[in-house]
């Protein structure tokens, strides 16, 4: 009995690594759908921009969006890496990106291991670990960017093993090795630099014994992998920074910025239930040890990133963002000890010592564990995000995925290889149309677009509307300067400030979706379009 007892936490470990695992096979192939004849599987739509990418780096064009045009318009370069070696395979271009959903259902299980060994190094309370698994497991976010492709999986896997790490307390043994993680964790993406910064201060600050190696390993390989990807992205690339920073970041107001990611921080914890979400900060009136401080720092350092950066784009859709799920599992792991230690409290205050009074504090912990996940879960106070996170439902981002696939079918159709196609969303189209020339008119892969001025109108009274990235186009440059042969949208319906530009072309109708095509264009197959 004694055995059994001891297992139960490994055996509960189990059975939630099994019911992830049965929930990411399902949740994939309700992402798939039927397009052409042909069952496609595609991942979230700046995924398969870093699939373009991948795909021109696997067939010798080059780390690329369009061949010649040196433009990083990615932030992933290992993750990117990743996934052009999946590009070498004899593989149809309609099921790679289910080699990139399998993958991240397999990192978000690892990611799981490692919150059980963070939660079991910090107690051996069951309840604790039940919600910290339960939680992390079936968070639909987290779920969604890692099965959709986004490198998030990968990122929240390696923050967890990094904590882990420190928090076994054998960094003599780790060291190099911990630093190492996390420098190749800014090849995935160059923020987690936030993360390595704060494990090499606490690193400093706990552990005087070592703190002359944690200076020369920490900052070496900070120092090393920055500067080294940096002096290679502008010998390639010609620029310090990615694109994207320049789309993203200037000529926009810091204050208007910085307010909106304070904005999308309130309506997160609004929506999730605020109760819920701050719950694991009351874990320091029951103990204040290092371990909790570093799991509390880690998550409220993505959340000032987060806040700093103006937050995502697609909050809109509700939940947390990408740069907040990658801490979300630390933060459910002391939201699980939070839980246990609050249990015990109660039980010790009521003097609860007997077996049935201790299993009716049980049930009610395992309720409230029920009820966060279920509010956590209740994304936008919507009961469709219910539907979709029961699978009740087709997931979010899917609709628009079969858009894009059905767009590209009848691009492929109309156009001939070599076509200039202008797209507002930049990844799946041009994905599976890679003999194709694409015009980014968000300036994702067009870098005079990323350094211009905003043109979407913002103020501290339109937060809500503000969309990181989504902000910038000059139809002058992307219509009227490179002429592409086939318009495909028009950012927000703005046709206004394009009509200029549309004299020369004709607007069309093929299979129930519009487009712009160029008038006497001879990469036009204009049979095809009468």
């Amino acid at each position: 009995m004694k055995i059994l007892f001891r297992s139960f936490p490994q055996i509960l470990l189990a059975i939630i690594l099994a019911g992830l695992g049965l929930y990411a096979a399902r949740y994939i192939q309700a992402t798939s759908f039927m397009a052409g004849g042909e069952r496609y599987y595609v991942l979230f739509d700046d995924a398969m921009v870093s699939m373009r990418y991948a795909w021109n780096l696997a067939h010798g064009n080059g780390a690329v969006w369009n061949p010649g045009e040196y433009v990083e318009g990615y932030t992933n370069p290992l993750w990117m890496l990743y996934m052009a070696f999946w590009h070498l395979l004899p593989i149809a271009a309609s099921k790679i990106s289910l080699a990139i959903q399998a993958t991240g259902a397999v990192l978000l299980g690892l990611n799981l291991v490692f919150i059980y060994k963070i939660v079991r190094t910090l107690t051996d309370d069951t309840l604790a670990l039940v919600a910290a698994l339960v939680l992390t497991a079936f968070y639909a976010p987290l779920d969604i960017w890692g099965l959709l492709g986004m490198e998030v999986s990968l990122l929240a896997l390696i923050l967890s093993l990094a904590a882990w790490i420190v928090l076994s307390r054998d960094l003599s043994r780790w060291g190099p090795w911990l630093y190492l993680l996390l420098g190749l964790g800014t090849l995935v993406r160059v923020d987690l630099a936030v993360p390595f910064v704060l494990i090499l201060g606490f690193n400093l600050l706990t552990d005087k014994p070592r703190r002359r190696q944690h200076l020369l390993w920490g900052l070496g390989m900070l120092v090393g992998f920055l500067g080294a990807q940096t002096l290679i992205r502008y010998w390639y690339y010609g620029n310090l920074l990615p694109n994207t920073y320049y789309l993203k970041m200037t000529n926009f107001s810091t204050a208007i910025r910085i307010a909106r990611g304070f904005w999308v921080l309130f309506e997160l914890a609004w929506q999730s239930n605020w109760v819920v979400l701050l719950l694991p900060l009351a874990v320091f009136a029951f103990r204040r040890d290092k371990s909790v401080t570093l799991l509390a720092l880690l998550f409220i350092g993505q959340v000032a990133y987060s806040t700093y950066v103006g937050g995502d784009a697609w909050e809109h859709k509700g939940g947390a963002n990408r740069f907040v799920s990658t801490a979300l599992p630390l933060w459910f792991a002391l939201l699980g000890v939070t839980l246990g230690s609050l249990k015990k409290a109660i039980e010790a205050e009521l003097k609860l010592t007997g077996g049935w009074s201790r299993a009716a504090t049980n049930l009610v912990a395992l309720v409230l564990v029920a009820f966060s996940l279920w509010n956590l879960n209740f994304l936008l106070a919507d009961y469709k995000s219910i539907d979709r996170w029961l699978l009740q439902r087709k997931p979010v981002y899917i609709e628009a995925n079969e858009k894009y696939v059905n767009t590209a079918l009848i691009l492929e159709k109309i156009t001939k290889p070599g076509a200039k196609i202008a797209v507002t969303a930049a990844g799946t189209e041009p994905y599976f149309l890679p003999d194709r020339v694409f015009i980014d008119l968000l300036g994702k892969a067009d870098p005079v677009i990323a350094r211009e001025p905003i043109k979407a109108p913002v103020s501290l009274w339109g937060l809500a509307d503000v969309r990181p990235g989504h902000m910038k186009w000059d139809y002058a440059h992307s219509i009227g300067k490179l002429q592409p042969d086939v318009i495909v949208q028009l950012w927000e319906g703005d046709f206004k400030s394009a009509e200029p530009y549309l004299k020369d072309y004709t607007a069309i109708e093929v299979d129930g979706l519009p487009f712009f095509v160029r008038k006497g264009s001879t990469m036009i197959v204009w049979e095809q379009v009468k």
